[in-house]
């Protein structure tokens, strides 16, 4: 089943009503939309040469009558083959908690083992929340990120379909990640998913999420947002591994807010893409609340990556750190909006930002946009940057060492990227490593990492 035409309010109205969806939710909608009809996209944003009327704006492999199936053998063989390569259902038994497939608009398949649903960990998809936990999705969704005022996260408002909703329950830890892949399967698609992760005091969780998509003929968009909350003293990492091929337009809004000696983390993987706009922020609302901002973003010829992060200190004794690694190539644009913002009330807050480029050749192109707004005299806050080519004289000695041109650089390549790979469980960093080695040169295979 699918929606497609040219945006209105009555397309709005239709995605509500194949969605069963309450009225508030639908009024909901409706604002959002006529918010995205009055805004202009940010003078920020890459140039967007996408037609907003005419993207398939939901597409579902399965009726609307099914949910998502909760056994890997019920799987649809054609959807188990795509994530058979990538060792799915291996992960899910070895070192994950749980699993979730949203192809396009919907989600396909998602599971939580026993164990942890026993603990009141709640772990399915955003549409079924509506309807089973609508008490919960009504308090929180749209209260983290607000679409006033921002035009790609008030399209997602106004058209969001699936995407990851958690609630951990206080003091409950879960020491294994959850995970969710989305993939974009067919031609001109908007994909909106909308997650909303929340954790009561206490809590703690690592949830990683996968994204990719085969090559098209047309652009397509993916506009998520992401709105995270982190209770007292919980703990929340956040890792994203972002592999769109290159005819995608990646448009991210996501925001986590963080309480009383809690910690938040994002951790964010940007490859593919044509054009990526991803700035995650961070609010510090509680004393002694910890923020961490870790991103690394490739660009080839074609590509323009806009990512970085934004860090609000908003109470006492507030710490965080963005620690950002770009690499580019060919005619590759990588860039770096940071902000970090301590408010009055902040006393005796910490920041420190890192933000390191690294050019491969004479024509790629890095650009760092950092931005500090200090409102307090006793803030500690320190910014650091690097922008330079791979040393020469490091190649040289790997080359006397018996290695190859593309094994050597490779090999300096990942270790330029290592402090971004070590906060990755051990099946992402094998795949990053597989994916650095495909963009940027093919080491033999007795390169050890």
């Amino acid at each position: 089943m699918n929606l497609v035409g040219k945006l209105s309010e009555q397309t709005v109205r239709q995605l509500s009503k194949i969605k069963r969806e309450p009225n508030w939710l639908l009024d909901l909608r409706l604002e959002a939309y006529r918010e995205f009809c009055r805004l202009a996209l940010p003078s920020d944003y890459p140039q967007i040469n996408l037609d907003f009327g005419n993207l398939v704006y939901y597409n579902s492999l399965i009726s609307n009558e099914n949910e998502p199936v909760d056994r890997w053998s019920s799987v649809p063989k054609a959807i188990k083959n795509i994530y058979q390569q990538i060792g799915l259902p291996e992960n899910e038994q070895h070192y994950l908690a749980g699993a979730q497939i949203q192809i396009d608009s919907r989600m396909v398949y998602q599971q939580l083992f026993t164990s942890w649903t026993d603990s009141g960990i709640i772990f399915t998809d955003t549409d079924t929340a509506v309807q089973q936990y609508p008490e919960l999705v009504k308090k929180y969704l749209s209260q983290v990120v607000d679409y006033h005022g921002n035009k790609l996260a008030a399209l997602n408002t106004a058209l969001w379909s699936g995407g990851s909703f958690i609630y951990v329950p206080p003091n409950v830890r879960l020491p294994i990640p959850l995970q969710a892949n989305f993939r974009i399967n067919v031609s001109n698609l908007g994909q909106f998913e909308r997650s909303l992760i929340i954790l009561a005091e206490g809590a703690s969780l690592k949830y990683v999420e996968g994204c990719s998509s085969p090559i098209f003929n047309s652009d397509s968009l993916h506009d998520s947002v992401v709105e995270i909350i982190v209770g007292p003293r919980a703990r929340m990492s956040y890792l994203a591994v972002q592999n769109w091929s290159t005819n995608v337009l990646n448009i991210v809004s996501s925001r986590m807010l963080v309480d009383n000696e809690a910690i938040g983390e994002w951790v964010d993987i940007n490859i593919g893409s044509k054009i990526t706009k991803k700035c995650p922020r961070i609010d510090l609302i509680g004393e002694r609340a910890s923020g961490h901002i870790l991103s690394l973003t490739t660009a080839q010829t074609g590509q323009y990556q806009d990512s970085g992060g934004t860090i609000v200190h908003n109470a006492c004794n507030t710490t965080s750190s963005i620690i950002s690694k770009s690499i580019s190539n060919g005619d590759g644009a990588c860039l770096y909006h940071g902000n970090i913002i301590v408010e009055s009330v902040a006393q005796l807050a910490k920041a420190a930002t890192k933000c390191d480029s690294l050019l491969l050749d004479a024509t790629s192109r890095a650009d760092t946009f950092p931005v500090s707004q200090i409102k307090r005299p006793d803030a500690d806050v320190n910014h650091e940057a690097t922008t330079g080519r791979i040393d020469q004289a490091k190649l040289f000695y790997l080359l006397s060492r018996g290695f190859n041109l593309d094994d050597a650089t490779n090999l300096m390549i990942r270790g330029f990227a290592k402090p971004i790979i070590q906060k990755l469980p051990l099946e992402y960093s094998g795949e990053l490593n597989k994916l650095l080695k495909i963009y940027f040169g093919q080491p033999s295979e007795d390169v050890d990492d």
